[in-house]
């Protein structure tokens, strides 16, 4: 048997021949391939996830009476209404409940106590199963519970918060499943191109369901949101179930080139170990670095993705059709950054121009400290409509750059444990959706300027704290405890 030093010593020998990590000298073509269709359907898979979970942040703008009694000598409650109002009839006849700032602010995190609860079985269960059918499931549930949302609001809020609970569960496994499948599918040096197409779909979502919801209370009523986008989520379910296989080794369609292609590149990466080092993975410094910074980022991340378009109502005083337009225009900025973001990733990684480590950190402060600085300066714009929604869409767009950064690392450090370091982070990094948005709003219960630059200094600065932590502890290397042996992957 072969010491552990003559199996470093070896891959030292070798590592000029090779110029990173899991790489391969052949190759098999982008266009019209399995790994690439599988990260297109993701896509719309996360399209339909965030179209569910965001619809409601819209929605409840017309289900809620506006009925808040406000300080008397106040001169910052918000902007003097726009003077190119929409002359359009805008549709009423949705029913509207008097619900309370406290009871919007559960509505809205109530999705995330679900949420938390299936990360890390979600990856555990994926890991043992794969993730083609926990992902499908789960967004399929989803959209069905989306489709009870109307019922849920006529029977009372604290149905409304068990619905959208509900919802999370099923989203829960969603993200832990996907990285699992990609553990299996995607090829070392394409990591960031392939998952940036797949999560990108989120952003997208986002980008469309948030004006759309806005048409749609328009010009029919907020119960209609639930409906057509609870109806897609049934539709894409259909398409994913007879389209999509867990590993390459599964696929019928996939060709003999592309199999050995993705199978060879992932040879040294992946363990064959039925065991899961939990101790090893509970200690490791680089994935506590990862936990940090997500939960760092989500904070901002999720109190604009949840009260974006309150902000645009209540002080720019935007009305439903324009709130659904401008508070997509961030998302769009983020997905813009996150494609351009994932290509040049990978381009810096295969042509040895960056070691994965570092684009790992720099793509994490672009994405971290950039949203900070500009959030904060949001806060500052007064009623300059235009320069606050500029500078809201700068902050979500360099948000684009973390998916190739921290967003990933999980693969970089344990690639056969993906799912379920995912789910670990995704767990810490739900408690923002849960807390964020109701201690927002209950920093905002006037709605003032004032208030809501609290909230923009809170989550700036968390979102600085959570970069410095993974610059200085974040590592780009598969892990010893994730791997059969001790081969040792350097950049």
């Amino acid at each position: 048997m072969r010491s552990v030093s003559e199996t470093e010593s070896d891959f030292e020998e070798k590592a000029h021949l090779i110029p990173l990590r899991g790489a391969s000298s052949k190759t098999a073509p982008v266009c019209c391939s399995s790994r690439y269709n599988l990260a297109v359907l993701a896509c719309f898979g996360f399209f339909v996830l965030y179209a569910l979970r965001v619809n409601l942040s819209v929605a409840l703008v017309d289900m809620v009476e506006i009925n808040v009694t406000k300080p008397a000598n106040t001169s910052d409650l918000g902007c003097p209404e726009h003077s190119n109002t929409s002359t359009v009839r805008y549709n009423k006849t949705g029913k509207v409940y008097n619900w309370n700032a406290d009871s919007q602010g559960w509505i809205l995190g109530a999705f995330f106590y679900g949420y938390i609860i299936t990360q890390v079985p979600g990856g555990v269960v994926a890991r043992k199963v794969g993730g083609k059918w926990l992902l499908g499931l789960g967004i399929l549930g989803t959209a069905v519970f989306t489709l009870l949302t109307p019922l849920a609001a006529d029977l009372g809020v604290g149905y409304v918060i068990a619905v959208r609970a509900l919802e999370g569960l099923g989203e829960g496994v969603t993200f832990p499943a996907m990285h699992a499948m990609w553990s299996s599918w995607a090829p070392p040096l394409e990591r960031s191109k392939l998952l940036t197409i797949s999560y990108a779909g989120a952003q997208l979502g986002t980008v469309i369901s948030l004006p759309l919801s806005g048409i749609i209370c328009f010009y029919l009523d907020w119960s209609y949101v639930f409906y057509i986008f609870g109806a897609v989520g049934v539709l894409w379910f259909i398409l994913w179930a007879f389209l999509v296989s867990d590993t390459p080794e599964t696929h019928k369609g996939i060709s003999p080139v592309e199999k050995e292609f993705i199978i060879s590149s992932l040879q040294h990466e992946l363990s064959s170990k039925t065991s899961v080092p939990w101790r090893s993975i509970l200690t490791s410094l680089p994935l506590w670095s990862i936990v940090v910074a997500h939960f760092s980022y989500n904070w901002t991340y999720y109190t604009l993705l949840t009260l974006l378009p309150t902000y645009m109502k209540d002080i720019l005083k935007f009305n439903i059709q324009e709130d659904g337009f401008l508070s997509a225009l961030p998302y769009l900025g983020c997905w813009t950054c996150m494609m351009i973001a994932g290509q040049l990733a990978d381009y810096l990684r295969q042509n040895q121009i960056l070691t994965t480590i570092v684009v790992r950190k720099i793509w994490t402060a672009i994405g971290m400290v950039g949203p900070a600085v500009f959030l904060v300066a949001a806060g500052f714009t007064g009623c300059n409509y235009r320069l606050a929604v500029a500078l809201l869409t700068l902050s979500s767009a360099l948000g684009g750059f973390s998916m190739s950064g921290f967003n990933i690392n999980h693969l970089d450090i344990a690639p056969s444990y993906a799912g379920i370091l995912l789910g670990i982070t995704n767990t810490f990094a739900t408690i923002p959706g849960m807390v964020g948005p109701v201690i927002a709003k209950g920093l905002t219960h006037y709605n003032t300027i004032g208030e809501w630059q609290t909230v923009f200094y809170i989550a700036a600065a968390i979102d600085v704290f959570g970069a410095v932590f993974f610059l200085l502890f974040g590592k780009g290397e598969v892990q010893s405890w994730a791997l059969d042996g001790y081969h040792l992957h350097r950049k």
